[in-house]
């Protein structure tokens, strides 16, 4: 009986376990089904798009930057394709280890190693870096045969940057260079961040950075299914990129080699516009260096060379380099007295070869014959005296109040970045430039030498070209420009860019043609009279020589005795031709003396070239680049007979070149390739 009831419990307790399991087994069950009909219902949208993702990846296509053209079609930027050998820091296991090994299979030289090794510390450890630029066939061959031994290690194909002049034109130009940490960060503030994706370098000077939005064009993608490994397996679909605009300059490319070419191994800047629309003609700058250094990432001794150098290389001296104007002044300076009825052209100043200031004796070494002198023979003969008197009757405050709308230390809104202001001073300038001291109160003797250029007077060329600009045009005053169309890349359309507006400053024809037929009268009889005999044309101009250090009051200058960085530099202003000025140029070289023997030779030859289509020849181009050259030697070339005038012959010419409407043509189609 006892044990009966044993068999009996033992079968309750059986049927309440298989009750309990069955419970829990049907339980998990109903579990698994709720999840399957959450994650089938309502995760569907999600985890398909997540499933999806995890086969594909959307990779950006980089757009093929946007060329560079001179006025005349001629290429200055252009791209092509290379492979490039890149390391992922983060994917590598030891970095050291796999350079070393990496540099059995290609060539790999210190100065690769140094750019990598600077490139990482300027980004972050996941991106992808270049070791080796520019593969050979062979190399990357080699490479591929043992890709497998290098884990975060792959040849990527990009396009690169190439500026087939070098050093010509580099400052106009620019260069484009690898994003930096801080570039990155202000792309990824902005509102261009997904457009910049995939992209790793940029526009740092120039018209490569000035116009970096319109040349990048934009970014593409491409979706792709990818493998378990996370290789490309196929394309899915594709939104292409669109190419930058081509960018056409105002620049005369074989003018700018002509001017940078005369210049020689001389250091010093010129500036020349068609004052009729603002257009730059040439915009040199010398020395130069060679844009083609960055592309890669500049090495440490090319960085130090350019950094460090006395000549100062990287300087663009036509947009931020600064100099008293010197004798170029007196112009201005007279159109200053009869716009404000300081000074009648007629009214006569005696020129002893000095003016007595407040007991100081300032010179007139310029003018040798001296003598009473009217404005136009102030002028013409370069009378320090004259413009003394006429700065200590006018006044700091009324000088200043002129020269302003000219531009003289003004922005003048040129269409690059970096242009720099200078100095148009007046007691204001002076009082907040030299904050509480001494310093900071106006003396009348400061005024004086303001009326010949010096003094506080500091100006960039390419303002000095400007009021050299506004007299040729009749008072009509135009912003500077050097870009003057973009091709789309779609239409292939060159469209013309419409002027800014001009600012008429209301100067009287009369006293116009007062101080255009003084500075006729310089070339015709005056100061550059040597160097424009027997020039096919009329043109005018001003000779200038400014101080490059100051000398004491009562030192004398001796070339000879100083240093050739403190001597004092040449300077020329003109324009031409002088009936109807078709362009207009202020040019400076530095430590070089008297303007008339070194900055208006190089003035003479290029109006030659823009108004006779004359080119120098050898001896006279060697005469000019030694600084003892005045009328052009010996018979001139034709410009149209010099095939070779640029590297390479003609250069990389557009197949079509194209024509602007409004700009003396009518607007053509134009291949990107």
């Amino acid at each position: 009986m006892t044990e009966l009831r044993n068999v009996e419990a033992d079968l309750s307790r059986f049927r309440a376990r298989v009750v309990v399991a069955s419970l829990v087994v049907l339980g998990s069950f109903a579990l698994l089904a709720s999840r399957l009909v959450y994650l089938q219902v309502y995760r569907h949208a999600d985890l398909s798009e997540q499933a999806e993702s995890n086969r594909t990846a959307i990779v950006p296509i980089v757009p093929n930057r946007g060329l560079i053209l001179d006025r005349n079609g001629i290429v200055l930027a252009s791209n092509y394709s290379a492979y490039t050998l890149e390391i992922t820091p983060s994917k590598v296991p030891n970095l050291e280890e796999t350079i070393a090994a990496l540099e059995k299979v290609v060539d790999i030289q210190l100065r690769d190693k140094r750019r990598f090794k600077r490139l990482r510390e300027e980004s972050k450890n996941f991106e992808s870096l270049p070791i080796r630029t520019r593969l050979t066939d062979e190399e990357v061959a080699r490479f591929a045969a043992q890709r497998f031994r290098f884990p975060g290690v792959d040849i990527k194909a990009r396009l690169f940057r190439s500026y087939p002049y070098g050093e010509l034109g580099s400052h106009v130009v620019g260069y484009i260079g690898r994003i930096n940490q801080a570039e990155k960060e202000t792309i990824e503030s902005g509102d261009d961040e997904g457009n910049y994706r995939g992209t790793d370098y940029i526009g740092k000077l120039g018209v490569e950075q000035s116009f970096e939005q319109q040349l990048h064009g934009t970014t593409g993608v491409e979706q792709v299914e990818t493998s378990a490994g996370g290789r490309a397996v196929r394309k899915l679909a594709t939104n292409p990129a669109t190419p930058g605009d081509t960018v056409m300059l105002s620049l005369d490319i074989k003018l700018q080699k002509l001017v940078e070419d005369m210049f020689g191994d001389r250091r010093g800047a010129l500036v020349a516009l068609d004052p009729k629309t603002g257009d730059v003609l040439a915009f040199v700058s010398k020395p130069t260096f060679d844009p083609n250094l960055f592309v890669d990432g500049i090495d440490t001794e090319s960085w130090e060379a350019l950094n460090e150098s006395i000549d100062k290389p990287l300087l663009n001296r036509a947009l931020r380099g600064t100099y008293p104007p010197g004798s170029t002044y007196k112009p201005f300076m007279a159109m200053a007295a009869l716009q404000t009825g300081a000074r009648a052209p007629t009214a006569l100043i005696n020129d002893p070869g000095f003016f007595m200031f407040g007991g100081r004796r300032f010179g007139s070494p310029e003018n040798e014959r001296g003598g009473i002198m009217d404005m136009n023979r102030a002028i013409v003969e370069s009378s320090n005296v004259y413009f003394y008197s006429l700065a200590n009757e006018m006044g700091v405050e009324a000088m200043h109040d002129f020269m302003k709308p000219l531009g003289f230390g003004q922005i003048t809104g040129i269409d690059i970045n970096g242009e720099v202001r200078g100095v148009l001073p007046n007691q204001a300038w002076k009082k907040n430039y030299f904050k509480k001291t001494e310093q900071q109160k106006w003396f009348a003797g400061e005024t004086i030498s303001l009326g010949i250029g010096q003094g506080y007077n500091s100006f960039t060329m390419l303002q000095l070209a400007q009021a050299t600009a506004i007299l040729a045009n009749n008072g009509i005053k135009h912003k500077p420009r050097l870009v003057i169309g973009m091709q789309d890349p779609v239409t292939r359309a060159m469209h013309a860019l419409p002027l800014a507006p001009a600012e008429d400053l209301g100067y009287k024809p009369e006293n116009v043609a007062i101080i255009r037929k003084a500075l006729v009268g310089v070339t015709q009889g005056g100061t550059s009279t040597k160097v424009f005999a027997g020039a096919g044309y009329i043109s005018g101009g001003k000779t200038g020589t400014a101080q490059a250090v100051g000398m004491a009051a009562k030192g004398k200058y001796n070339s000879s005795k100083m240093d050739e960085h403190q001597r004092d530099h040449a300077l020329y202003i003109a324009l031409a031709p002088a009936d109807d000025p078709k362009i207009a140029l202020a040019v400076i070289v530095e430590n070089a003396g008297w303007g008339a023997g070194s900055a208006a030779p190089i003035a003479r030859r290029v109006f030659d070239y823009m108004l006779m289509g004359q080119y120098p020849n050898d001896e006279d181009m060697a005469a000019v680049k030694k600084g003892q050259a005045g009328a052009p030697v010996g018979k001139p070339r034709r410009v149209a007979d010099m095939t070779a005038l640029l590297p390479g012959g003609s250069g990389l010419l557009m197949p079509e070149a194209p024509k602007l409407a409004g700009s003396r043509a009518v607007v053509s189609g134009l291949p990107l390739r």
